[in-house]
């Protein structure tokens, strides 16, 4: 199990930093070319194995709870705060490729709005920007004592830093709800099938239920790749990132079809990692990719003392 969580921290990183050179570009383009190894010096002009804000965001409220021990929503936001103003929590030193919903979110809280009501409620202002931020929070709940509603609050709430529509917020839930019965040791396939037994309608509407209607309804794997879209709608991203993960059989075919898909490649190769990264462990993981990711030291160490935190923060029992 801390295993899983690692490579599930880890993965997401080597998944950002894969998809970093070449996002935005079209999905014609690098199915002819097919990205398969850290490259440097692309779409934003950094080392290979840079990560991007997917990662430091993450990594910054992984932080937080290791500092509060707790989920402290003010501090969070803070640490993002120190990542916009002072690059903490990058890979080079450098901040770059900031969403937008989120970039409005954290000027909303440097002006006094209280932490959860800083995001962005708008129907076309459903990016990704909190689902590639949530991991933290799914291990945390996973080892918590909180009743059904207390953690469907704070998924709703941990989104709504960033992205306050209940599009996001179901987006978020629906990964919380995946990756659970993958770290309880579920096939990612009976996983997918288990979604369609949650009953959504107790937290959101039936309009943002439908949203995800192939996820929740259809047969997800059947889909061929051009049934696919890979923008950074939050939909489009989880769709992508769970149809990578059940027609592949291995972390690294997984992680090089979601940055094949091209477009929003940083934030579907990182999505796609986390999830991958805790069905296949550290060993699934390419030695050769972990080599050239820049800071992975530093990504190890946060991994391994947050771990530990959410461990002792179990009532002092260990996983």
């Amino acid at each position: 199990m801390i295993d899983k969580m690692k490579a599930g921290i880890i993965g997401f990183a080597v998944g950002d930093a894969l998809g970093v050179p070449v996002e935005f570009l079209n999905r014609d383009l690098l199915q002819k070319c097919h990205i398969n190894n850290m490259i440097g010096y692309g779409s934003h002009n950094v080392e290979e194995g840079t990560w991007s804000d997917d990662t430091s965001l993450m990594i910054a409220t992984i932080d937080s709870i290791i500092e509060n021990n707790n989920i402290n929503f003010d501090d969070i936001m803070q640490k993002f705060v120190e990542w916009t103003d002072y690059a903490k929590y990058t890979a080079t030193g450098e901040v770059f490729d900031i969403g937008i919903s989120t970039s409005k979110a954290i000027l909303n809280y440097k002006k006094g709005e209280n932490a959860i009501n800083c995001g962005t409620r708008e129907i076309n202002e459903n990016g990704n920007g909190s689902l590639m931020r949530i991991l933290p929070f799914v291990y945390y709940l996973k080892f918590s004592d909180f009743q059904e509603e207390e953690k469907n609050l704070l998924i709703n709430q941990a989104s709504s830093l960033t992205h306050a529509h209940e599009i996001s917020r179901l987006g978020c839930k629906i990964y919380n709800d995946y990756l659970n019965f993958l770290l309880d040791g579920i096939d990612k396939i009976k996983a997918l099938e288990l979604l369609k037994e949650i009953d959504y309608s107790k937290y959101y509407s039936d309009t943002s239920i439908k949203e995800y209607q192939r996820i929740l309804k259809g047969n997800l794997q059947l889909l061929k790749i051009n049934e696919i879209k890979s923008s950074g709608y939050v939909v489009d991203s989880l769709e992508a990132s769970l149809w990578c993960t059940v027609t592949n059989n291995n972390y690294e075919d997984a992680v090089v079809t979601a940055v094949n898909l091209g477009e929003d490649t940083d934030t579907i190769g990182a999505i796609t990692g986390s999830i991958n990264g805790i069905i296949y462990g550290m060993d699934g993981i390419p030695k050769r990719w972990l080599k050239k990711l820049k800071r992975v030291e530093y990504l190890e160490d946060i991994s391994n003392n947050f771990i530990d935190t959410i461990n002792c923060k179990k009532k002092g029992k260990l996983l």
